[in-house]
Formats: C-alpha cells, structure tokens, sequence
C-alpha cells in the first residue's frame, strides 16, 4: 500500500482532525508492552500508511500498552491525534480476581491522567475518556473535576466510553446545567457482527443504533466505533458451524467482498464506517496486512445494494445471538 496521509474529519465538536481509521493497542495475540518488536512494527506500520488516530488505555496491560504506544511514537507525537482511557478499577489481584473498584474522585483522575502522560511520553493527551462509569460520582460532580482536569492542561477534551446512551445524556444536562465543557463524544462497541449483548439481553449494536446514535446526532458528537471483526470472530481462519448464523453472515460479507475484490476485513470496517454518526473505526490489526486491509475498508465506498444486503445480514445475526440467549436462560 502506498504511503501518505489518509482524510481526515472532526472528532465532534472539536478541533480535533482524526483519520477514520484509528489503531487501537489492546492487542489479543501480542503482548501489551513496550518492547513487543511485532506490536511496535504494527503502529509504525500505521504512522507509515497515514494513519493518525491512536487508542489507548491505562487498563491495557495496566500500562503496558501506553508505555508501548508511546515508544513507538517518539519523534512522531506532533503527527497524531492520542486517545486513552482511564479505568475505574484498580489492577486485578495476583489471584487472578477482578481489581477493587475505584471512583473517579479528582485526586484519582489526576493521579492516573499523570501516570498516562508519562507512559505515553507526552505533556497533554488529546482525547481522555472514562472508560466505563464508576456508578457512584453523580453527574454534575463529574463535569466539574473533568473541567478542573480540562483547566489543568494535562487534556485537550474528554468524552466517555461504554456508558449507556441515558448516562451520556445525563453528562451534557449536566455540564449544561454546571456551566462545564461538556464531553465531545463516545468509544463503543459497534461491528457488523454483535455478538456481544447487553445486561438486558438486547444486541449491543441494535441498541446503539436505536438509543446512542440520536444523541450523537443531536448534539453533534463524536463517535469512535470498537471491534469492527467483532473481536476476533469475524477474522478469517476461524472454526465456524456450517449453517449457523455466524457462518450465513460470513458468507453475506465475503460474496461482498468477491463483488468488490477486496477483503473480509475491509468490508467490515466499510460497513461500520458507513453508518451515519460513526466518526472513526477503531481496529486492532495484529500485522501491517490487517492494517492495509482496515485502510482498505477505509477508501472503500459500498454500493447501495451491497449495503443493504450487508445491514439485513447483520440484523438477522444479531437476532439469532438475542434468540440463542432467550433459550439458553429458559433452559436453565
């Protein structure tokens, strides 16, 4: 694939320029640490290609992926646009249980946005999102310590992650009502596929569509859509049932991709960039091929037809995991 700068647009309400394509560092296979020379070959790979957009959190690796993100930017930073996370947990336990839960007072936000800038060897971090609610700090008190973060020249902007379209209309009430800058946008779950569901037992790509897109595009924000190969499971090489619904999807995606002669990959990340309201794609390519392939998807421009045969496939497997879920729960 040739070199140079993919197009850019704004991350919300911001100045923010971000390249749809965003690589992430929650890496599956490779190790989350500073010093993994296939993990680092990876992001140089994506700074050669024009990608711009960068992902992280401090609960990858508990560090680790920071520290390797910002390794392997050195020299570059000027270039890109940095996202990471901070968790409201601590790291889990030698025994292998889940970290104690952690609030998101103002000394804790501070302590672990400092940690961030250090591992990612910058002086600010251009987007810093809560990477899940901590369920305890009310709304209003959110805004204001994230103003004070704001006013403290650590962030450029903040936003949230994982939070529940009702939660994030909550936090723009409130910065409203508590004179705060508000967050410019969202990182959530949203692929072609779903597997993945809610509490409730509601396909967490349908109620994203149907709950947060109408905030977003209400107020303009920004959204950075996660696993568009759904974790893994739509990646090529699987072991997959013949005639089950992942297996139906996957033919529907791979005759779209024969049409177009391109990838599995690409398609994915297509179809997902192809919802209004979707700013960027946040891929967790393995290898410089998966990257070309996501950069592909990128560029690639769906037909109308191939489109809508892909969406119908999607919500037709979508309803087959919440169906799957109903009878396993009746079952037990």
């Amino acid at each position: 694939m040739t070199s140079g700068a993919l197009p850019t647009v704004a991350f919300g309400p911001s100045d923010l320029q971000v390249t749809r394509l965003c690589q992430g560092t929650a890496f599956r296979t490779l190790t989350r640490e500073a010093g993994d020379q296939q993990a680092e070959s990876v992001l140089r790979h994506c700074l050669d290609v024009g990608v711009r957009f960068f992902d992280s959190s401090n609960a990858y690796g508990w560090g680790g992926s920071e520290r390797l993100l910002g390794q392997a930017l050195r020299g570059r930073r000027d270039e890109v646009v940095i996202c990471t996370k901070v968790s409201p947990s601590e790291p889990p336990a030698a025994d292998g249980t889940p970290g104690a839960a952690r609030t998101f007072t103002e000394t804790y936000l501070t302590e672990q946005l400092d940690g961030s800038r250090q591992r990612l060897d910058t002086d600010v971090i251009d987007l810093y999102l809560l990477h899940s609610p901590d369920k305890v700090t009310p709304m209003t008190q959110l805004c204001e310590r994230m103003q004070r973060v704001l006013d403290g020249g650590g962030i450029r902007h903040w936003g949230v992650s994982n939070h529940s379209a009702a939660q994030v209309s909550a936090l723009l009430a409130a910065a409203q009502m508590a004179g705060t800058t508000p967050p410019i946008g969202v990182e959530d779950y949203y692929t072609i596929a779903g597997s993945a569901v809610t509490p409730e037992g509601e396909s967490r790509p349908r109620v994203l569509e149907r709950e947060m897109f109408p905030v977003l595009w209400e107020m303009g924000l920004g959204l950075l859509a996660f696993s568009p190969m759904d974790r893994g499971e739509l990646a090529p090489g699987g072991t997959v049932g013949a005639g089950s619904p992942l297996a139906e999807l996957l033919q529907t995606i791979d005759r779209a991709a024969s049409q177009l002669q391109t990838s599995r990959g690409a398609v994915c990340v297509a179809w997902v960039l192809a919802q209004t309201g979707v700013t960027a794609v946040l891929g967790g390519a393995e290898s410089p091929t998966h990257v070309d392939e996501m950069i592909e998807g990128v560029r690639l421009e769906l037909p109308t037809e191939i489109l809508e045969s892909l969406s119908a496939g999607s919500n037709t497997y979508s309803q087959s995991v919440v169906a799957a879920l109903d009878t396993d729960r009746r079952m037990r």
